[in-house]
């Protein structure tokens, strides 16, 4: 078995894209998201439309991890044509490209290495700092962890947190936030002039199941039963990329719509790796294939978000009920 520094170095091996493979992805996904929106916006059977609607909504779960590792520069970094294609995805999703740049890579840097609020994933208090919280600081923090925030990401995560609240906060740094704000809704405001059933299922539903989606699949793959979390000197960037970040076993078509982000843990180790390169990767790196494992099926869904608080004394994640009677 490999050192934390070697093991890093190894999977540098699998960081070179291959460039045809990279358009081919980018340019059948856009087409085949592009396709079903426009089904999903004709004056066809009522059915036939919802189902358009509901698939492209999944196709543009994986263009977001498309835009996701461009921004990482795992793909297409030097392209004006993709960088303007995804940037413009980005806006128009609501995850502004500076934004997000600057919080997921502060997301990648300090990966369960700090408490608290933490600027690009959801906060985690130790069952210390909880109890010594007042109770609009408890509220607070449950509310931010809350099925309910999100299953609504849409409003919750990506139009208030990541554009409107940032915007507010620091409007010269994150002005790109009102450019996804006016697109978005500009946007919104053409497809309702042509018709009701363009706004809804051209825009609004598909929004609110990818931004559901993926919140749901960027909590789950840091709070899940048997992650460990090491802080200050003991924090490790290898140990939590393996401890840390999950494995979300799912099938071949929900790894291809999700783009492979469920190899998580490989892609913590290096963001580098390109998303269609992960399975080669795990497949590749022997210390890489006993990762933590959780799945999409309800009964993990709900071990995963009844999860709040860290207990360092058990070195691992409690319940709020765990937590209260191990006081």
């Amino acid at each position: 078995m490999r050192s934390g520094k070697e093991l890093l170095i190894a999977s540098n091996a699998y960081t070179g894209e291959q460039r045809w493979k990279s358009w081919w992805h980018l340019v059948s996904t856009l087409g085949l998201g592009t396709g079903l929106l426009t089904i999903a916006c004709l004056d066809l059977p009522l059915p036939v439309c919802i189902a358009s609607s509901l698939v492209a909504s999944l196709v543009l779960v994986r263009l977001f991890i498309i835009y996701h590792d461009y921004m990482h520069g795992a793909i297409l970094s030097d392209s004006r044509i993709a960088g303007g294609i995804l940037r413009f995805y980005g806006h128009l999703v609501l995850s502004p490209p500076r934004i997000w740049k600057h919080s997921h890579d502060d997301h990648h840097k300090y990966n369960s290495r700090k408490l608290g609020p933490t600027l690009g994933t959801f906060p985690v208090m130790s069952t210390e700092d909880y109890a010594q919280a007042s109770r609009g600081q408890r509220f607070l923090y449950a509310l931010t962890r809350h099925p309910i925030t999100i299953l609504t990401g849409y409003v919750t995560i990506f139009f208030w947190e990541m554009t409107l609240l940032a915007l507010i906060l620091n409007p010269k740094e994150h002005y790109d936030a009102a450019v996804s704000i006016v697109l978005h809704v500009s946007v919104a405001i053409a497809l309702s002039l042509i018709s009701w059933q363009a706004l809804i299922l051209g825009m609004l539903m598909p929004m609110a199941i990818i931004t559901c989606i993926g919140s749901y699949l960027f909590y789950a793959q840091h709070n899940f039963p048997g992650m460990k979390r090491r802080h200050g000197d003991d924090w490790d960037h290898v140990y939590a990329a393996l401890n840390s970040s999950s494995f979300m076993r799912m099938g071949s078509i929900m790894h291809w719509f999700t783009g492979n982000i469920g190899y998580h843990h490989v892609h913590h180790l290096n963001a580098k790796i390109p998303f269609y390169r992960l399975p080669e990767a795990m497949a590749g790196l022997q210390e890489l294939q006993s990762p933590q494992v959780t799945t999409l099926f309800p009964m993990d869904i709900v071990r995963c978000l009844r999860l709040k608080l860290w207990d360092p004394v058990e070195d691992r994640l409690l319940t709020f009920r765990e937590a209260s009677n191990s006081r």
